[in-house]
């Protein structure tokens, strides 16, 4: 186990998941400039138009998470890092171990 810092940790593997799905989509319309443009009659054009739009999917997934490590990155600065943002109580620490960008406690994302 590392004691590299959460926020930080997670940021770092959110930037590094981003450049490999970067990579990908490139690899996937390099891959699509070599075959049929007609995707609706070319079997092979709709898995590349699949995994294109799933490459994509993935990758404003992973925008979303890092702007969620942002964002509790600033609640950190200000001092309101693991205070859950609906009733103003702690969050539970194994839950921010478990995940670093929660801003709700248990009780109340449970809700």
């Amino acid at each position: 186990m590392t004691d590299e810092d959460p926020l930080v940790a997670e940021r770092r593997e959110v930037l590094e998941l981003l450049d490999a799905l970067t990579a990908d989509y490139a690899d996937i319309v390099a891959a699509q400039a070599d075959v049929a443009t007609d995707d609706e009659h070319d079997p092979e054009g709709s898995t590349i138009a699949f995994e294109r739009q799933r490459v994509s999917d993935l990758a404003a997934a992973a925008r979303d998470r890092l702007a969620d490590t942002d964002r509790v990155t600033e609640l950190r600065r200000t001092g309101d890092y693991g205070i859950c943002v609906r009733c103003g109580r702690p969050i539970d620490p194994e839950r921010l171990e478990a995940r670093p960008t929660a801003t709700t406690c248990i009780t109340c994302a449970s809700a």
